[in-house]
């Protein structure tokens, strides 16, 4: 087991102290883990050892080629939305650079079939909009008909802090596109991913889940036309989602050999930060530098829960910088909350879900 301190890992498996650069926030928050585990009865805590992923040596500098060094990917496909720009297509690049085939998606053919040919490797491409929900399924079927296991989905895209409220489909656009559409994708290719000997889907949620509504997911309210709107406050209800989705999904995959992880990247200056108020992105690029992830860095945390051998088997968790997270409210880990919103997921995309994925009304 590796432990990382302020100033060094502890291999308690080689027992060797090896020194490291200073990570302070890692520091503080595995010694509070600590402290709590200590007061722990000690068969409780056997338990949760148990279930518990592998702490790993990566950290917020890490990058997408350094938590796949060494490893050999040929044979396995994995399947990625936005994986034109940004985190999505430095995802890709690297799995492709580790000898997977990838399935690019984005959100026209021009834009995948560019990025794919950008790549070393095999790339495919595909095309979805997530707001239009019949694309989606058409992305799905056109997968499924490459006949081969999908080793892993890694829900990647999404949009952020749009400035006005608008709708899709009767519900508030971000929660649409960065949930609804993904959960159509996830239910249309679930026996796909879980044909893969270790299937993996890995949903990318955000620390913003913490500026969600106080009482989580609004279900009386997915439009947002009886509060007043708030940019930050629906972007964050739309991750909050995203998480809770995967802690169902993870529930419902149970007892097989698939699992579902969400993952929070970090701040990264990409384009989905394009609705942001000028002076906000303005000083995004002016001192990004001294808080900001690289897009290398932001990529890092869904390639290594995509495809660490260390995490086999691993499911239900939340991840940041590359370790398991306890997330920023409750909610996170609400179990009802989280089987309510995938039951009226279910009844908002009934018309788009394949016959074996809808719960009998």
């Amino acid at each position: 087991m590796l432990w990382q301190g302020s100033l060094f890992y502890v291999d308690t498996d080689n027992r060797e102290l090896t020194m490291s650069k200073l990570d302070r926030r890692t520091f503080i928050q595995q010694a509070g883990v600590l402290s709590i585990m200590a007061c722990l009865p000690a068969s409780v805590l056997a338990e949760i050892i148990s279930k518990t992923p592998p702490t790993s040596a990566f950290n917020a500098d890490s990058t997408a080629e350094e938590v796949t060094e060494g490893l050999d990917l040929a044979g396995k496909t994995y399947a990625i939305t936005g994986a034109n720009s940004g985190l999505g297509y430095e995802t890709m690049r690297v799995l492709c650079l580790r000898g997977a085939h990838v399935i690019g998606i984005a959100r026209t053919m021009d834009k995948a079939e560019e990025a794919c040919a950008s790549v070393e490797g095999q790339a495919t491409p595909a095309f979805l909009d997530l707001a239009d929900f019949e694309s989606v399924v058409n992305c799905a079927s056109m997968i499924r008909a490459m006949d081969i296991p999908l080793d892993g989905l890694i829900c990647n895209a999404g949009i952020m802090a749009l400035p006005e409220r608008e709708l899709v489909n009767g519900v508030e656009r971000q929660f649409a596109v960065n949930h609804l559409g993904h959960f159509i994708l996830i239910n249309q290719l679930m026996e796909t991913v879980m044909s893969a000997p270790q299937g993996r889907f890995v949903i990318l949620s955000s620390r913003a889940h913490g500026r969600a509504p106080e009482d989580g997911i609004q279900f009386d309210d997915l439009a947002f036309e009886n509060q007043e709107y708030s940019s930050w406050a629906t972007y964050g209800h739309s991750k909050l989602a995203n998480a809770l989705c995967s802690l169902e999904l993870a529930q419902r995959l149970s007892g097989t050999t698939t699992t579902s992880n969400s993952v929070h990247p970090g701040v990264i200056n990409t384009n989905l930060g394009r609705h942001m108020p000028w002076y906000m992105q303005w000083a995004g690029k002016l001192l990004g530098w001294t808080f900001m992830k690289t897009i290398e860095e932001g990529a890092a945390t869904q390639t290594y829960v995509a495809t660490s051998p260390g995490l086999v088997g691993v499911n239900g968790y939340y991840f940041v910088d590359c370790n398991p997270d306890p997330g920023q409210t409750p909610h996170m880990r609400d179990a009802a909350m989280a089987s309510r919103l995938w039951q009226v997921s279910e009844d908002l995309t009934r018309d788009y879900l394949p016959v074996s994925a809808v719960t009998p009304a």
